[in-house]
């Protein structure tokens, strides 16, 4: 008896940490939603005005300061800069095609 009270306790605890999981998880989908709705946008201006669709040293400067933060929050900057590398091969290609759409 004592164990199921001690099991019912602990998987409330545990259904509380998943819900602030699954509450992180959704903002963090619509934020990355909303940071492709704005590379979109670059991507088509550069198109439009014959700019590249990669920018290295700006590439760069976001690593940079990025692997700054996550330091600063304690998140391991390797794990952020992967992450952020993903995300910014993901704009590149989608710049490229934005570029492939506007020849």
């Amino acid at each position: 008896m004592a164990q199921d009270m001690q099991q019912t306790a602990e998987d409330a605890t545990l259904a509380g940490f998943r819900k602030s999981i699954d509450n992180i998880d959704a903002a963090l989908v619509h934020m990355l939603a909303e940071r492709f709705r704005i590379t979109q946008a670059v991507g088509a201006y550069k198109a439009k005005v014959t700019l590249p669709p990669a920018d290295p040293a700006r590439e760069a400067e976001q690593i940079a300061r990025l692997r700054r933060l996550a330091e600063e929050s304690e998140l391991d900057p390797e794990f952020s800069e992967k992450f952020l590398r993903f995300i910014i091969d993901e704009v590149i290609r989608h710049h490229e095609q934005a570029r492939g759409n506007s020849a």
